[in-house]
């Protein structure tokens, strides 16, 4: 009971640390690129409102980054503390492929971002462009190699198992697994839609507290455009994840689907109430043939049932379902809401009215819709995540079997102690965006090294 009590403990507080880690990735990999733009325009037309949306979002950029590292490092000490069993059977793998990521993605940022951050007066002008551009590479790959790791877990190959430790047979298949392209690509989606609707939410509470700079006519734009044209790309990248998923974990798809039996014809439960005790939905609400439609693209289509997931003994393959179930449905609510919003908006600031044009309720609907790329983000790592068990290392390494004997009291002492602070940091977070948002509206806060707005034909253009 001891040791259960553990497994759970210790599942419970590293799926805490990661949520609220991923929480700053998922912005830092996108709005690096979208600074990057920022100077790009600015370098290209010489405005300096470009400059002013960059020096306002290199500020939020520069607190996530931070949280980011610092809540980073103390994920990976539970590889040691809590899961030693990881390392020790897939350590060979795991171990290299961090590696990598603090040899590319960690040198880059460490070398430029300093100069990203405050070397636009004291450095060349191409020199700050090329810092930017170095930093944003660096999130990139940052992202590949984590993603990597995280796809082979999920659809390991290129390896051999000798006594219980996974030697490397094929890095190139390590690298280029089954999964990582379709996770690669749907994360990095995921972010660029964080930050589209961050930006636009933002921008949208400036608007409100009665910022009428053209910094900000800028960046709203910016942020429903790119929240536009990324949605519906994520939406079909979703599918061509979900198929690959079918292919390879097709419990998950069971669980995420709610589906029992398999068979053709399978509805798309819209909402039920799973209930892994009698094996069944209660009060379904489903589209018929939906699910094998969608899976199969036929009503036809055979959809894999839960049930085909019980060992003759009894014992459950398959992941818990209700989690993976709701967790699904919450991303993909989520989805369609950003869909709706960001295209009602582009519609409405058509004809270059910009923000003029959006009515007062799609103002205050995109204020509290800036964090909905992390709630989709988190349900969709839940549902990826929880959608694994009860392996660590898909067929190779199960959860149970890379726990560390912890005392139960000891992990729950720091798991207290971790939602504690990350509560504290969270609040802060968001209490410093609201800040930095009402100075910047109600025109407090000069740009770097500049006591008062320049007339735009005073502001020099550095040499790129």
């Amino acid at each position: 009971m001891e040791a259960l009590d553990t497994l759970l403990l210790s599942r419970i507080q590293f799926a805490a640390n990661i949520s609220f880690h991923i929480l700053f990735p998922t912005i830092t990999i996108a709005l690096a690129w979208v600074l990057l733009f920022f100077k790009w325009r600015y370098n290209r037309t010489g405005d300096y409102d470009w400059m002013r949306a960059y020096f306002f979002w290199v500020k939020v950029f520069a607190l996530s980054f931070a949280l980011g590292v610092v809540s980073g490092i103390t994920m990976s000490f539970q590889f040691g503390t809590n899961w030693p069993g990881y390392m020790e059977s897939v350590g060979n793998i795991a171990g290299p492929l961090l590696a990598y990521e603090i040899i590319t993605a960690f040198f880059l940022e460490a070398v430029f971002l300093g100069i990203m951050l405050f070397g636009f007066r004291k450095v060349p002008g191409w020199l700050h462009t090329f810092a930017t551009a170095a930093v944003a590479v660096g999130t990139l790959m940052s992202a590949f190699w984590i993603l990597v790791l995280n796809s082979w877990m999920h659809t390991p190959q290129g390896f051999e198992m000798r006594d219980g430790v996974a030697h490397v047979t094929s890095w190139m298949e390590i690298i280029f697994n089954p999964s990582m392209p379709y996770r690669l690509i749907h994360m990095l989606l995921a972010s660029g839609l964080t930050v589209a609707f961050l930006v636009a939410g933002i921008s949208a509470l400036r608007w409100l507290m009665r910022d009428r700079s053209n910094e900000l006519r800028k960046t709203m734009r910016v942020g429903v455009w790119m929240g536009a044209l990324l949605i519906p790309a994520q939406i079909f990248m979703g599918d061509l994840h979900g198929l690959n998923t079918l292919e390879h974990q097709p419990a998950k798809v069971a669980a995420m689907e709610g589906n029992w039996e398999t068979g053709s014809n399978v509805p798309l439960v819209l909402f039920a109430l799973p209930d892994e005790e009698a094996r069944e939905n209660r009060f379904e609400l489903a589209i018929p043939n939906g699910a094998s439609l969608i899976l199969k693209h036929s009503a036809d289509g055979v959809v894999p049932g839960l049930n085909d997931f019980v060992a003759e003994d009894g014992t459950i393959e398959h992941p818990p379902v209700a989690p993976v179930f709701w967790s699904f449905r919450v991303m993909v609510g989520v989805g369609f809401a950003m869909l709706t919003l960001s295209w009602a908006a582009a519609f409405a600031m058509r004809g270059g009215r910009g923000v003029e044009g959006l009515p007062r309720p799609l103002l205050w609907a995109f204020v509290p819709m800036a964090l909905s790329g992390w709630v989709a983000t988190l349900a969709g790592w839940y549902t990826t995540e929880i959608g694994r068990q009860p392996w660590l290392v898909h067929g190779v390494l199960s959860t149970e079997a890379a726990v560390g004997d912890v005392p139960p009291s000891m992990v729950m002492s720091t798991l207290i102690a971790y939602l504690a602070v990350y509560a504290v940091l969270l609040a802060a977070y968001l209490g410093v965006l609201v800040h930095l948002a009402r100075k910047q509206a109600h025109g407090a806060e000069p740009e770097p090294g500049r006591a008062a707005d320049p007339a735009p034909e005073m502001t020099p253009v550095p040499a790129e």
